[in-house]
């Protein structure tokens, strides 16, 4: 095994141990990305000297006094959303070409702290607004989209090209890309990780979260970004879950959705979803159908929130700079102008009320398991998607679909592969529970994880060149 198919925790174990330098580890994570990141297009930009810089220098701290942390000496990508102070935040956006951070957003500054190695910054869809990333490629079939909006950090932890990555979640930009590259995907509980410093899309919606190659890893991630900052209003001084959480499942219930979260979806996704629900009940669950509140209202209070918000964000460059803006989100934009008070006002109402209605649903179970997606990554150029009923829905809502839920409640949500369809697309299974129960998600995915095989291995796609890290089942 090269190292960088290594899992965050498998790298860190060899780093403690001396069995591996983070040197030795960032030079074949850079090796990777030189050899595939040309037709993957994972990165805006690739900041190769520093890294090899940062890593020498981590290797001799820990050879003097040992690893700060479980991410000392480990290379990382950040969404080019997330300020790194004295490089570009482009949000993957010409209306950002000329910018340059003052300062570290609050991820980046607890990274650095923790001794993480910085690779360079990874696309997404512009200014987080979509959900294919149309400028990166899908790490298993390059005629596929990525997913979005945190494409590039998906596609980077898929291909071997990061042992780690951060993105952001508004309407499922880190879970639907993890699904869709079979890696893994946490959305924290809103206002535990800070988004001090990181281009808002939405403001009441916005999440920064881990994308990783096992629920474990992500568990050291958050652990090691979470944490209160006065500069982000929502910010909570909330203790970060433990990252050795494990145990077993016995007692746990799990809620099965009987509506919404199965309707609409393909069959290879449903069924793979519900072996994985099947097997949490071998490991010790007890299933519970339970009925999703509001479902129908779900679309309504996602874009009554977010497109008011986002246009707000944008008023000024989208009066000063309007053409810089792809004709995409500039649409979108300028259709948020139009979103009366009144509405943007309904919406957040609504939202307290569904906000309510799950915190009673979760008084009945522990976690709530459901598909992250309807569907596989989407063929690229692909605009709508025809369902059996014949209901024909955009590709875009069709992926947020499933995953707004705990971005307007902001219940934390973590996604895991769990199976292949036919084309070998990878399939994901979401894990939400109650707010600031992020340990339990997390706990319910590492179990799960240790059930299963090969977990965080890179395997050979289609084309027979080593391409993906997934879970195989």
């Amino acid at each position: 095994m090269q190292p960088f198919e290594l899992s965050l925790t498998e790298a860190s174990r060899a780093i403690e141990a001396r069995e591996l330098s983070p040197l030795e580890l960032t030079e074949s994570v850079l090796a990777r990305i030189d050899a595939v990141d040309g037709r993957l297009g994972a990165y805006v930009t690739v900041t190769a000297e520093a890294a090899l810089s940062a890593a020498a220098h981590a290797e001799r701290e820990i050879a003097a006094t040992g690893p700060r942390s479980p991410l000392h000496g480990i290379p990382m990508g950040l969404k080019d959303l997330i300020d790194v102070a004295g490089l570009p935040t482009t949000a993957s956006s010409r209306v950002r070409a000329r910018h340059v951070a003052a300062r570290d957003s609050h991820v980046a500054a607890r990274l650095r702290a923790a001794g993480a190695v910085l690779l360079g910054k990874t696309h997404t869809h512009e200014f987080a607004y979509g959900l294919t990333t149309p400028q990166t490629r899908n790490a298993w079939d390059q005629d596929r989209v990525a997913g979005g909006s945190s494409g590039g950090s998906a596609v980077a932890v898929a291909a071997g090209a990061a042992t780690f990555a951060l993105g952001t979640d508004t309407g499922g930009s880190v879970r639907v890309p993890a699904a869709l590259n079979g890696v893994v995907g946490l959305k924290p509980t809103y206002g535990l990780v800070p988004r001090s410093g990181v281009t808002s899309l939405s403001w009441s919606l916005d999440h920064v979260g881990p994308l990783t190659r096992t629920a474990r890893d992500a568990a050291l991630v958050l652990a090691a970004t979470a944490g209160h900052d006065p500069r982000d209003p929502a910010s909570v001084p909330a203790p970060p879950p433990d990252p050795t959480v494990g145990g077993d499942l016995s007692g746990l219930r799990v809620g099965v959705p009987r509506n919404h979260y199965f309707d609409r979806v393909s069959s290879e996704v449903e069924d793979a979803v519900r072996r994985a629900v099947e097997r949490l009940a071998e490991l010790g669950a007890r299933l519970v159908d339970v009925e999703i509140p509001m479902a129908r209202h779900v679309q309504a209070i996602q874009w009554g929130l977010m497109v008011p918000e986002a246009s707000a964000y944008h008023e000024r460059s989208l009066r000063t700079t309007p053409d810089l803006y792809t004709p995409e989100v500039r649409v979108l934009l300028e259709a948020g102008e139009l979103t009366s008070a009144g509405d943007y006002l309904r919406a957040q109402r609504a939202r307290t009320m569904m906000r309510d209605a799950w915190a009673r649903m979760f008084d009945g179970i522990d976690v709530l398991a459901a598909p992250t997606v309807p569907m596989t990554a989407a063929t690229s150029g692909q605009d709508t998607v025809e369902w059996a009923d014949g209901t024909v829905e955009t590709v875009s809502d069709s992926y947020v679909r499933l995953s707004a839920p705990a971005d307007i409640t902001g219940v934390p949500a973590l996604t895991l592969p769990v199976g292949h369809d036919r084309a070998g697309l990878p399939i994901g299974m979401q894990l939400m529970a109650r707010a600031f129960q992020d340990a339990t998600v997390l706990r319910v995915g590492q179990v799960y994880e240790e059930a299963s095989v090969d977990v965080g291995r890179v395997r050979r796609g289609r084309s027979g060149e080593r391409l993906e890290a997934t879970n195989s089942h």
